[in-house]
């Protein structure tokens, strides 16, 4: 069994702590593991991780890696999507990645998986995913469904037919109803929410693909690198639309473990312990008199006074105050804020990079300071701004310094200048964490000017 991993996902329904540069699938929600992480953690009782394949983007690799780094799965495969085109072509291009590079035949089972839900506990999926195997085994294509307890709005729903196996046959799938049609589909019995899992062999796949998306077939049949090539001619189409919906082989297996696809503040709330009072309570935060509500500070007190059901959650940069029940509408105010030209859509104060990371500690009109964090061995681009200078003061590691010709090492609470236009670039040659404090000066502070002449990590 190949297991494909859908993480290129931009969401921001978790605004503002996820964003285009770090969405919800590398967020840490309810542990000290990201979502992406515990989702790779899930297979592995299944399967080693050479037969794991992770879906992204570029803007994302670094991270990808860090996560299959932290959890112990190093020997999965990442595959970079060139442009975003949806989940169908998405499998589409795994699938071929798995014929040309893994020697995965017409047999080989495949379990699809977005990257951002939380399954619990662990044994019960492992479980689902053999039964939904037995299925797979007979040319069908398997999807989890799992039973709604509410009424929900956010979810699509499958609607199960006559018993087949462990599951169901499917008549329907329903993409997010109404309010008034979701709590139709509670009282029937027979409707399920679409997990967004999926198991099938190549073979199936490819024949329901050939049947329904010839489009997106006569690609798929040419070699991995040629595809990949012209994957921009992929239409941009989910897997659900493309084949699961139109498919006569599709039956659902109920899934037994606990499912949460945390879409929204409010599925954040239901995920989280509780107070005596009914209140999720992360980070300095004092609820006084309050009931029902999330309280979730990163770096400064909140405090709380006789608040019920309301969502407050706060950055470094936003604070996002909602009523419960109304955390779907995250989306419109993120679309808002995108045609006001917000960067805060896009970008975090601290934001990784393949080296590390850096933290805005302030800006203003002429000047802009930042925190820097450079993984030892990883060293930052050989570059040159036109339009600033940098003073760099060391406050931890030890750090190897190049300016023009010259190369020198750096220590704690030394410092060294880079004047405008001066070729430089910034090592950790050291076995601890060097982190830099970078005061830059200029009337232009933007990350684009960057002039890169080397970089280990192929940006231009």
């Amino acid at each position: 069994m190949k297991v494909l991993i859908l993480a290129g996902g931009g969401g921001t329904r978790l605004f503002p702590l996820s964003r285009s540069c770090f969405p919800k699938q590398f967020l840490k929600a309810e542990s000290d593991q990201s979502l992406l992480a515990q989702t790779i953690k899930r297979f592995l009782p299944m399967t080693k991780a050479a037969n794991i394949v992770v879906v992204t983007n570029q803007s994302y690799h670094h991270l990808v890696k860090a996560e299959l780094a932290e959890c112990g799965a190093s020997d999965a495969h990442i595959i970079l999507e060139p442009v975003g085109r949806n989940t169908a072509p998405a499998i589409a291009l795994a699938i071929r990645y798995c014929m040309d590079e893994l020697g995965a035949d017409d047999n080989e089972a495949i379990f699809v998986t977005p990257s951002d839900h939380i399954v619990r506990p662990s044994k019960d999926f492992v479980s689902s995913v053999q039964k939904a195997m037995t299925e797979v085994y007979k040319n069908k294509i398997v999807t989890f469904g799992i039973s709604p307890d509410k009424p929900e709005v956010g979810y699509g729903y499958i609607q199960a037919g006559e018993p087949y196996g462990s599951g169901y046959k499917v008549t329907s799938f329903t993409e997010k109803p109404n309010i008034e049609t979701a709590e139709k589909y509670l009282v029937s019995g027979n409707y399920y929410w679409n997990s967004g899992m999926f198991g099938f062999t190549i073979g199936c796949l490819m024949q329901e693909i050939q049947d329904y998306q010839p489009d997106i077939y006569n690609l798929t049949i040419n070699p991995f690198s040629e595809m990949l090539e012209r994957f921009a001619e992929m239409p941009d189409i989910s897997f659900d639309y493309a084949v699961a919906e139109k498919s006569a082989r599709v039956v659902t297996i109920p899934l037994t473990a606990y499912w949460n696809d945390i879409g929204s503040w409010d599925a954040i709330y239901e995920v989280l312990d509780k107070d005596g009072d009914g209140n999720a309570v992360r980070g300095d935060c004092i609820p006084i008199e309050c009931s029902n509500s999330l309280m979730l500070g990163r770096s400064r007190l909140i405090a709380g006074i006789g608040l019920k059901d309301i969502l407050v959650v706060e950055t470094d940069d936003v604070i996002l105050v909602a009523q419960k029940g109304e955390s779907q509408k995250v989306k419109e105010l993120v679309k808002e804020l995108r045609s006001r030209g917000r960067r805060e859509v896009d970008e975090n104060t601290t934001m990784f990079r393949p080296w590390g990371s850096y933290t805005i500690l302030s800006e203003g009109p002429g000047y802009k300071i930042k925190k820097l964090a450079v993984i030892t061995g990883q060293r930052l681009s050989l570059q040159l701004h036109y339009h600033r200078s940098e003073h760099w003061v060391v406050i931890g590691g030890t750090a190897k310094v190049t300016i023009g010709e010259k190369v020198q090492m750096v220590h704690k609470n030394e410092s060294v200048f880079i004047p405008p236009s001066t070729m430089h670039r910034l090592e950790n040659p050291g076995r601890i964490m060097l982190e830099i404090i970078e005061v830059q000066n200029g009337e232009y502070l933007e990350e684009d000017d960057i002039v890169r002449f080397d970089d280990e990590y192929g940006r231009g």
